[in-house]
């Protein structure tokens, strides 16, 4: 004890006798290094094996009373801890993680640490609060220089080149990539992460976030055109209007000057550095997730991830019956009918079932009686989620929930919140605590991508903040693009209600946006590997019954896929060309495989398979799916660990397999 506590000291007083002082943390393999220069600014460098990834950035936390966290502060002292811990991991894609790093905390005299944790994976560091008073955060400077003008994998805020930087904090996070050098970003447009940046060999660094609890999200911003990117961060609203969406959203008229009133001892996100070697490590990354807040739910036994059986993407698009179709209770029965039969634990009545003009969640419509429902739900063994507007929940939340739940409705989908500053993130963690008390999953559609809250409340099952399906109902963007590159990406950061199952599949030259009847860009078996391919505890089948049930084989297939995991693995891919991915659901494996616009071959090694024979259920896309999308080919086969398969992908296509072990 006396040798470290000389160390300590001497470990302070040296940066004050000759200026800049260095401080070291190595992963546990010893690969990646950061270096802390601590003098009058604070500064990290990261390196791996010698080789710069990240050079000198500065990083400071700004408070209101003129305090800078990292500008002329001084160290009191440095200590060191390992961890090797497997956290349980609930609803994610295995079932538990390995958190295996090493960490330095540096506390400073201004009542503040500077937290940070080498992975074998990544870097990650925090400010966290020591003082005994609350304080208000005006400015955190997290910044991240290159040395090189690195090419960048980036979603800009959507229209943000119409609206000035104010105005792109309040935006619905979704947007396909951007691949451009650093020196190239626009320096008006604001990022919001995860984002790429390619360096040589093949190596990428993902920057990302964790943890983000009464604090608001991270967006990033190249501001002087060099190859830089620093943080940015919405400010805490000040006033706010009803308008938006069915003039239900809130909608921020002017903000304070802070960006986060924060309690004493309070810790600031985690800022990460994720570093993989090639494209496979950076699609199967858990560094957000192990980076997040314990679960705080004792009990998760009542929640039941599952497929769910939706309307509103194919516009309640039922034919053949003796009952209009609408937003009515006929409807529904019909979508619990169709659930009950196929095995799919939801149907979700999307907006329309509450009064939108009211903006009031206790009241439905005429047209639809909900207890009624909810007990034919019941009875055919169905869940109902019911959609609403965040803020409208949120006004009257525990109600809502206690009535809700008392009826037997599994869960909420909340929708448009489209913003992620400190008021924003509450309402969120409000939410998920309150539907956890009342045993209510919620699927936060419309909001910000998840920085961890999954693990925290293990009820939050699923998240938007992804260029979805639903886009092709209104534009035609590059899909089969978008699909092998988010989940090297976005899905980093955790679950994507994405919202797939089109039956209408389409190649390139013959897509249409459609609104009332719309269909997938690429092959049907595109669509079907995207239910293994995306983490989605919570995944929708968008088209119609009708649709559906011309469809037995690929519906059935669809109807009876895990949507959890014991085990994932990414066996192969390139970000924007391809992507195969294999899990593990007890001695059973499901593979899924993705292609862009390119025809391709790929060659499955099967060596991933336990030994014994497995029944092998195969759809691959048909000799004629580079003409008609809907074109796949079904078959049966025996397999063992020595064996290969070769899939023919067609252009926008892909392959969904399923194998069972053999026990005869």
């Amino acid at each position: 004890m006396r040798i470290l506590f000389f160390i300590t000291t001497l470990l302070f007083i040296i940066p004050n006798m000759f200026g800049q002082k260095e401080y070291r943390l190595n992963s546990p393999d010893g690969k990646l290094e950061v270096t802390l220069y601590i003098g009058d600014r604070i500064t990290y460098e990261l390196t791996e094996e010698g080789h710069t990834l990240v050079a000198p950035s500065p990083l400071s936390v700004h408070l209101d009373n003129g305090t800078v966290w990292g500008n002329g502060s001084h160290l009191k002292r440095v200590s060191h801890r390992q961890a090797n811990e497997v956290i349980p991991s609930p609803f994610y894609k295995r079932s538990e993680v390995k958190d295996v790093y090493n960490e330095m905390t540096l506390s400073f005299r201004e009542h503040f640490n500077l937290i940070f944790r080498m992975y074998n994976e990544g870097m990650a560091y925090r400010f966290a609060a020591t003082g005994n008073r609350p304080f208000k955060v005006t400015n955190e400077e997290a910044a991240f220089n290159f040395n090189k003008d690195y090419k960048s994998i980036v979603p800009y805020v959507k229209d943000g080149d119409k609206q000035p930087i104010e105005a792109q904090f309040s935006n619905s996070f979704e947007n396909t990539y951007t691949h451009i050098e650093l020196s190239g970003l626009n320096p008006q447009r604001l990022m919001f992460t995860p984002v790429v940046i390619e360096q040589e060999n093949g190596r990428k660094l993902c920057i990302a976030e964790s943890d983000v609890e009464s604090y608001p999200g991270m967006f990033l911003i190249n501001r002087n055109g060099g190859t830089a990117l620093t943080s940015a961060f919405a400010a805490v609203p000040k006033t706010k209007k009803q308008g938006g969406h069915n003039q239900l959203q809130i909608l921020v008229t002017e903000r304070e000057n802070y960006i986060a009133s924060c309690q004493p001892k309070a810790k600031l996100p985690w800022r990460i550095i994720v570093v993989a070697r090639n494209d496979k490590e950076l699609a199967d990354n858990d560094m957000v997730y192990k980076l997040a807040a314990p679960s705080r739910m004792k009990d998760i036994s009542w929640i039941r991830p599952g497929k769910v059986a939706w309307e509103w993407w194919n516009d309640w698009g039922i034919s053949g019956v003796d009952f209009k179709v609408g937003i009515n209770t006929p409807t529904y029965k019909h979508y619990i009918d169709f659930a009950a039969e196929q095995g799919i634990e939801y149907v979700v009545l999307d907006e329309g079932w509450s009064d939108p003009k009211q903006g009031d969640i206790m009241t439905t419509v005429p047209e639809i009686d909900l207890p009624e429902l909810a007990e034919y739900a019941r009875n055919k063994g169905v869940g109902l989620i019911l959609w609403a507007v965040m803020n409208v929940l949120d006004e009257q939340l525990e109600k809502a929930c206690r009535y809700y739940a008392g009826m037997g409705i599994k869960g909420f989908k909340v929708d448009f919140l489209d913003r992620d500053d400190q008021k924003a993130v509450e309402m969120v963690y409000r939410i998920a605590e309150t539907t956890a008390k009342y045993k209510l999953f919620v699927d936060f559609h419309g909001m910000y991508k998840p920085t961890g809250i999954n693990r925290t409340f293990p009820n939050a099952i699923n998240f938007e903040g992804v260029f979805g399906m639903e886009e092709l109902k209104w534009s035609n963007p590059d899909m089969p693009l978008y699909d092998v590159t988010m989940p090297f990406i976005r899905m980093m950061a955790g679950n994507v209600d994405y919202t797939q199952g089109a039956m209408r599949n389409a190649v390139k030259k013959d897509f249409r946006d459609i609104y009332s009847s719309p269909m997938s860009q690429g092959t049907r078996c595109h669509q079907l590997a995207t239910y293994i391919v995306f983490d989605s505890p919570l995944v929708m089948l968008c088209d119609a019954p009708t649709a559906y049930r011309k469809e037995p084989e690929c519906t059935r297939f669809i109807a009876g896929l895990p949507v959890v995991a014991d085990e994932t693995r990414i066996l192969q891919g390139k970000m924007g060309e391809y992507i195969v991915t294999a899990r593990r659901v007890g001695e059973d494996w499901i593979v899924g495989g993705l292609t862009d616009w390119e025809a391709r071959t790929v060659d499955l090694d099967l060596s991933f398979l336990p030994e014994g024979m497995f029944r092998a259920e195969i759809f691959c896309d048909g000799i004629n799916a580079d003409k008609k999308g809907e074109d796949y080919r079904h078959e049966y086969r025996d397999v063992k660990r020595e064996d290969r398969l070769k899939m023919q992908l067609a252009p926008g296509g892909g392959f969904a397999i399923r194998l069972k072990k053999n026990h005869n």
